[in-house]
């Protein structure tokens, strides 16, 4: 299990971009119910917009690339690092890459790192996912 393990990290996902447009926008601050002007309108971009370019920014499955069982899979922990600032127009590539692969109480835990990066060349936002698989 330990060499299957250590065979993920350092794994490389498909990087992808997406433009941040107003419509996505207002979009989550009616899901999340924080309809501030400036988030209807597409002024300003919720704290948690990030969420919104992970979900609809990728087309490859990080399950599958990995090898993971999704019936057996949870989403364990989610953090975001501000390091910049994302505004609406910008285009952001995110890289990913598995930073740590481990076992634990019979199941495996996997973390993706994946780094936010503007058109401008800017890394603006880190965000760590903490895969787990039961075994």
């Amino acid at each position: 299990m330990a060499s299957n393990l250590e065979r993920l990290k350092s794994i490389k996902l498909e990087s992808y971009t997406y433009t941040i447009e107003k419509a996505k926008i207002r979009e989550l601050a009616i899901a999340i119910g924080d309809q501030r002007d400036s988030y209807l309108n597409g002024e300003a971009l919720p704290p948690t917009f990030a969420a919104v370019v992970e979900y609809w920014g990728g087309q490859s499955s990080a399950s599958a690339l990995l090898g993971l069982d999704v019936a057996r899979v949870l989403h364990g922990e989610q953090e975001y690092e501000y390091v910049g600032e994302m505004n609406p127009g910008d285009e952001i590539t995110v890289n990913a890459i598995i930073e740590d692969a481990y076992s634990k109480a019979a199941m495996t835990f996997i973390v993706m790192k994946k780094e936010f990066v503007n058109q401008h060349g800017e890394l603006v936002l880190i965000s760590r996912a903490t895969i787990i698989e039961k075994h």
